[in-house]
């Protein structure tokens, strides 16, 4: 009776679990598991590079904090003319009265001391007008954060749309790579991603007149909104024009939650809105202070809906209607879900990939790597005879591993993945014919087979070892600085060279040597 040796049930658990990885992808009900995931060149789908306005979101910043400066001097009691930011991305002060002046710095110190100061020019008359600024390391600190924030926003739209294994990361400083294989709809797509998002909740001012505004006459901590309205019976969308208070008095940050909602009377869509516990405080202060005012929702400077507060609401709820389509309402939901972006963001490169092409690519793929292995299989066959056959059966196990570790750990298959692929079959038969090589010459020497196998196997075991690692280590560099499809090919060579490895060393070996066991007279075709 033949003894199992440790490397025959090392290959018989090694293939069993191989089918069990690799079954899904070529039979996907089966069961549940992983499957090989076809990058966009295989399936098509839409490849976006986005450039995030990391000045606007200082901008914003510096804005936020000259709101607070100019909301702590109001509550101090300090008299100033006005509290502005400039072109150059500076808060300008307006102060009167070396008492006030005097009340300000304490106040710099005490609340705003991360501002920079920048100039101070005496006026007439007591005036004094302070420039204040972030220190530069504080601004560069703002727009990384800045790009950061943007890449997990948007990074958690697109996993609320439903993008299947999205590639989504950074590219240089402020700049984001977006790959969103198999999706349709690019242009619902485009809009969910560069949506900023921004909710705001502010008065209406019904103390001036909208006309006059309108006029140029425009009020002093006022703006003109619009509200877009798309009328069904004409097919045409009109703007309605309102006089905004600048001041925000509730945002998205206290956002819990926000999910479409149908209108019972009217039988249309809307988002329903909950804060969470410090926004539904605000919320009822706010809804409280202003009854029979007019409280604007306002999402990215356009108005939503503008209804009158009848009374106090508790509870933190509230909701945006408008002529809204359900996919739209759905949309909607989904980057309130998900947060504003701190700055906008442009479209930079954007390549779309149609699924015909893709199906072309996987087709003349396959077609390559099947002409590629029957014709090293029939090389292997007429040359080493034999033991050809066994370096066939090692290939055909190599790419059974290569498939269930590429499904196991959830890769994307890319073009240059197939391509390495290709390469692997080429570098699975070189370590078996240096192998194959080695065994002859011992043969020559007057060896048995069974020592000629022996010492074929460890002779050949370091140049093999040598060969496929300084392979792996270039393609581990490949992984870590590649970006995209190159990316893709490393993974495949990497899988690709462990299971050369593998299939050469253990499993050609195990096969001599039960071919070999127990045989005095055993010959070898080689």
């Amino acid at each position: 009776m033949k003894k199992i040796s440790w490397r025959t049930i090392l290959v018989i658990g090694v293939v069993l679990i191989s089918i069990i990885y690799a079954l899904p992808t070529f039979a996907p009900g089966v069961w549940p598991h992983k499957r090989i995931n076809l990058g966009l060149d295989l399936q098509g789908g839409m490849h976006l590079v986005l450039e995030v306005e990391t000045e606007k979101a200082l901008a914003s910043t510096l804005e936020r904090l000259g709101q607070d400066l100019r909301r702590q001097m109001k509550v101090e009691r300090i008299r100033n003319l006005g509290v502005d930011l400039d072109k150059r991305d500076r808060i300008t002060v307006h102060l009167v009265g070396d008492e006030n002046i005097e009340r300000f710095d304490a106040l710099l110190d005490k609340e705003f001391s991360d501002l920079r100061l920048v100039s101070r020019q005496p006026g007439d008359e007591g005036q004094l007008t302070v420039s204040l600024d972030l220190p530069e390391t504080e601004a560069e600190s703002i727009k990384r954060f800045a790009v950061d924030q943007a890449l997990e926003t948007i990074r958690n739209r697109i996993d609320q749309f439903g993008v299947s294994e999205p590639d989504i990361r950074r590219q240089g400083d402020n700049r984001i790579l977006i790959q969103l294989p198999g999706i349709s709809d690019t242009q619902r797509a485009k809009d969910l991603i560069g949506k900023t998002a921004l909710l705001e909740f502010k008065l209406v001012d019904e103390e001036h007149d909208l006309n006059n505004a309108l006029d140029g006459n425009m009020p002093t901590g006022s703006e003109v909104l619009y509200e877009e309205q798309f009328d069904p019976d004409t097919n045409r969308t009109t703007k309605a024009p309102y006089l905004i208070k600048r001041t925000t008095l509730l945002t998205g940050a206290n956002l819990k939650d926000a999910r479409v909602q149908i209108d019972a009377q009217y039988n249309e869509p809307y988002v329903s809105l909950e804060f969470d516990r410090k926004g539904g405080r605000i919320f009822e202060r706010i809804t409280g202070e202003n009854v029979q005012k007019r409280l604007a929702i306002v999402l990215d400077n356009n108005v939503y809906s503008a209804p009158v507060i009848q009374e106090k609401i508790a509870g933190g709820q509230a909701r945006i209607t408008g002529r809204f389509s359900t996919e739209e309402a759905r949309d909607l939901a989904i980057v309130l879900r998900a947060g504003a972006l701190p700055a906008p963001v442009k479209i930079l490169e954007e390549r779309t990939v149609g699924p015909s092409l893709g199906s072309d690519s996987i087709r003349w793929g396959i077609i390559s790597m099947l002409v590629g292995g029957c014709l090293v299989v029939i090389f292997m066959i007429i040359y080493y005879r034999l033991s050809g056959i066994i370096a066939d059966t090692a290939l055909l196990v190599n790419i059974l591993i290569m498939t269930a570790g590429l499904a196991g750990f959830g890769a994307t298959l890319t073009l240059p993945g197939i391509a390495g692929f290709i390469l692997t079959i080429g570098i699975a038969v070189d370590a078996n014919v240096l192998i194959f090589e080695r065994i002859r010459e011992e043969l020559r020497l007057g060896k048995t087979p069974r020592a000629a196998v022996d010492a074929g196997f460890d002779r050949a075991a370091l140049t093999i070892l040598d060969a496929n690692i300084t392979t792996l280590i270039a393609a581990l560099v490949l992984f870590q600085f590649g970006t995209g499809p190159v990316k893709g090919f490393a993974v495949t060579l990497s899988m690709g060279v462990i299971a050369s490895l593998f299939t050469s060393l253990v499993l050609s070996r195990s096969i001599f040597n039960y071919l070999l066991a127990g045989k005095k007279d055993a010959r070898l075709s080689i």
